[in-house]
């Protein structure tokens, strides 16, 4: 059930071929650093591609808050004039984060350097998920936080009048931890330092060089070691946003697994860091190739062709790539669903904690729809079968990528598979369903 609004069931039936061109959103990643950092910049910064789904949008708002000013001039495209690094202002109003963890955990960071209080809250799935994880390294610069019980949202957030400078090393992979440190170390003096035993998603790190910070990153024993240098001037610069792999897993997916399908999807991020879904696809069997390939805005992308592909086997994902992949495992589990033979995904326990228990919500959804499935704190095993019978209305749990993977689902089931909620699509993937529609993909609302 959406928290904003009245709930959108939503319904996929088995389609014919998916056909076209599939013109996904802005990644989410780039758009939420494009405005975080062009806030915290010297002059104009102008983002050209921004994803407008509602997480972001909540993120531009917080920016305005925070004393920046932000302008869009059209579809995508954006300006923001920044007030410097350590020239936040206090906001006047609580800064409401809406579903996104990126988008509030980025924020503390970005401020919680800069003597400035600030309340943050969010939707219900948001509200429910830990925020320590967070906090705990941000006190060590000097900031104090003090949330529900949990560590959770509804929190308010003092900066360090007098911060210090951090080594960190991160107690699990995660690219919003190592991002919300960076972001503080921007205005602690000398050096803030990183350690991530597994690396993580690196867009934090390419755009704050693009902005003008001194990075540093070595891969050592202990893992990949980042040095930031604090206290830079950051100068506004010209952000042109790729695709989102994320996004794009959807009809991608559904290409793969559709008779008859041949769609394009141009522009996608190939960031090494993001490519763990595509990698996997590959191992399984999909027929995608990787066209025009080229670098935007600091990250390499490619125009993706991909065409059904009926011989999709079973594989292991393994654990160390579970974080080059972590937003894409609801999908790849309905690949898994309809390949031969078992899937085991390991690794996957951070699932647990986001817009929902993703492992358990894909797990309950597939089993309402006749797929065996095994499961354990961090892996998930799905066996795959000649045709899924579908038939379960599916609980979306707040979560616009269980949403979207089980409507997916739907498009090759014998029965329709409908979701209780589809409202949260709209936080990532605003133009879901006119993109899906324009592929061929029989999804409709329950009231359409």
């Amino acid at each position: 059930m959406s928290s904003h609004a009245t709930p959108i069931p939503m319904t996929a039936r088995a389609s014919g071929p998916l056909k076209g061109v599939a013109e996904v959103p802005g990644d989410k990643s780039i758009s939420h650093r494009a405005l975080i950092l062009g806030a915290l910049s010297v002059g104009e910064t102008r983002v050209t591609g921004l994803l407008e789904g509602q997480d972001v949008l909540d993120t531009a708002a917080a920016m305005r808050a925070f004393g920046a000013t932000v302008t869009r001039h059209g579809p995508g495209e954006w300006t923001v004039q920044g007030v410097g690094v350590g020239g936040f202002a206090e906001p006047d109003h609580v800064i409401d984060c809406g579903n996104s963890g990126t988008g509030v955990r980025l924020i503390m960071g970005a401020m919680a350097t800069t003597p400035v209080t600030a309340t943050f809250t969010g939707d219900a799935s948001l509200n429910k998920r830990p925020m320590g994880r967070v906090t705990d390294p941000l006190a060590l610069f000097g900031t104090q936080a003090v949330g529900r019980r949990g560590g959770r949202l509804p929190m308010t957030v003092v900066g360090a009048p007098d911060p210090v400078p951090v080594r960190y090393t991160l107690p699990m992979p995660s690219a919003q931890v190592k991002s919300a440190v960076l972001l503080a170390g921007l205005n602690a003096p000398g050096q803030t330092v990183v350690i991530e035993p597994e690396a993580t998603r690196d867009h934090t790190e390419r755009m704050l060089r693009g902005f003008g910070a001194q990075v540093d990153v070595q891969d050592t024993p202990e893992g990949r070691v980042i040095t930031l240098t604090g206290r830079p001037e950051l100068t506004g610069q010209s952000v042109a946003v790729p695709r989102d792999p994320s996004s794009a897993a959807f009809p991608v997916c559904a290409a793969l697994i559709v008779p008859g399908s041949d769609i394009l999807v141009p522009g996608v991020s190939r960031n090494p860091t993001r490519d763990g879904l595509y990698v996997t696809l590959l191992e399984m069997g999909a027929d995608i190739t990787f066209e025009n390939e080229r670098e935007e805005g600091g990250e390499p992308v490619a125009d993706l062709r991909v065409r059904y592909s009926p011989d999709l086997q079973g594989v292991e994902t393994p654990a160390h790539r579970a974080a080059s992949m972590i937003d894409e495992f609801p999908v790849l589990s309905v690949v898994a669903a309809v390949a031969r033979g078992t899937t085991v995904m390991r690794g996957v326990k951070e699932l647990r904690v986001k817009e929902s228990d993703r492992i358990d919500a894909m797990a309950r959804g597939l089993e309402a729809c006749g797929v065996r499935i095994d499961e354990d704190e961090d892996t998930l095993i799905v066996h795959g079968m000649d045709r899924v019978p579908g038939g379960a209305t599916c609980e979306s749990r707040l979560d616009h990528r269980i949403a979207m993977s089980f409507l997916v689902l739907g498009l090759v089931t014998a029965r329709a598979v409908s979701v209780d909620d589809g409202g949260p699509i709209a936080t990532s993937f605003p133009a879901f369903e006119p993109l899906m529609a324009g592929l061929g993909a029989p999804i409709q609302r329950a009231n359409a």
